[in-house]
């Protein structure tokens, strides 16, 4: 037993260090794995209605492509002018959120702390975003500019396709032999907790991707009818960090209502700065309430703070392919650990001290 655990132990360590070593390289394959992975039920569907596996992973493959593309077309140029117009207007946006602070909050300021605390915030608020804005800059230059990155990109676009297609080609011959090197005695166990693991990954990954869609697509609509500048851009960010619990609604609030104080607040225009801070407050109460309950629900188990930690981890170590592989790994570990504790709390191990009732004896 004790030789296995470190036979698997070893394993796993060399799969991250490989993992490590190549995530510039794995990155369209894991994205063909999970592509394949998440449009492989669609693929049996076809098959059940009378269509080839050949013919139906074409076929899911083509519509897929060509919504990808349909969609760039349409999404991309409008947020690049946006983030172009966002760039050149944040200098500006600065200084007048300066003034309001000055104006609004000078007087209380100067009694608490004196002139020298006003003066103080002001050049830190200036000199935060003055970095951030070079720093936004620099990040956009260099995913643009690099060849590295060109080159990932590429790939992720021809690659990817290629892989998820040969993938999902032979995803049933292939969860078959996995399936057949398991062990019988453990064969039931594996497999249930398999089919644990895809729940738990398929509810999030399709649950939350429609969430963010929908979610992106309410916020920039609804600060679009506002009239907020930039309101596109700054629904479609919250939309997307959505995927991050609590993350999304947070930022896409502070950055409209920043924008909206700038936009809004010279003719005290309270109307459309409440229309805007409404967006989001009923934009936040339609996911927790109807929304996420709805197309998420509570039996994926991944916990908000786990998922965070996972996320960033990941991320940090491995990049975008951290982010992909994030979501599976918390889902799996998560699985198992409660099946561990199932064990644990059924074992020997844990009722060992508890005191053996003996049966009363009748006088």
């Amino acid at each position: 037993m004790r030789a296995r655990a470190v036979i698997g132990l070893t394993a796993l360590a060399v799969l991250i260090l490989l993992l490590y070593m190549l995530r510039d390289v794995l990155l369209p394959f894991v994205a063909g794995i999970a592509l394949a992975y998440l449009l492989d039920p669609l693929a049996d569907r076809l098959e059940r209605l009378g269509l080839g596996r050949l013919a139906a992973s074409l076929l899911i493959l083509a519509l897929f492509v060509v919504a990808l593309v349909v969609t760039l077309l349409i999404v991309v140029p409008l947020a690049a002018n946006q983030v172009a117009a966002l760039i050149t207007s944040l200098p500006a946006m600065v200084s007048r959120l300066q003034g309001i602070l000055a104006e609004r909050a000078g007087p209380l300021l100067q009694k608490v702390g004196g002139a020298d605390v006003l003066s103080e915030l002001q050049s830190s608020v200036g000199t935060l975003a003055a970095q951030g804005g070079a720093w936004l800059l620099a990040f956009l230059k260099s995913i643009w500019s690099g060849s590295q990155a060109l080159i990932s990109i590429a790939s992720l676009l021809v690659v990817t396709p290629v892989v998820a297609f040969y993938i999902l080609l032979d995803w049933d011959r292939m969860m078959g032999k996995i399936d057949g090197w398991v062990p019988p005695r453990q064969r039931a166990t594996v497999r249930r907790l398999g089919r644990e693991i895809d729940a738990a990954i398929t509810g999030f990954v399709r649950g939350q991707t429609l969430v963010c869609v929908i979610l992106g697509t309410f916020y920039a609509v609804g600060l679009w009818l506002v009239g907020l500048n930039f309101g596109v851009l700054i629904g479609l960010i919250a939309g997307f960090l959505t995927f991050i619990p609590y993350v999304g609604t947070l930022t896409g609030f502070l950055l409209s209502v920043g924008v909206a104080l700038v936009q809004f607040w010279p003719g005290s225009d309270w109307l459309h700065l409440g229309l805007t801070i409404g967006v989001f407050l009923v934009g936040q109460f339609l996911e927790g309430n109807i929304i996420s309950p709805k197309l998420v629900g509570d039996s994926v188990g991944l916990h908000p703070v786990w998922l965070m930690f996972a996320l960033l981890a990941f991320g940090s170590l491995f990049g975008f392919l951290g982010l992909l592989l994030a979501v599976p790994v918390a889902a799996s570990i998560g699985v198992i650990v409660r099946f561990v504790l199932r064990r644990y709390l059924q074992s020997e191990l844990y009722h060992a001290d508890e005191p053996v009732l003996l049966p009363r004896r009748e006088p």
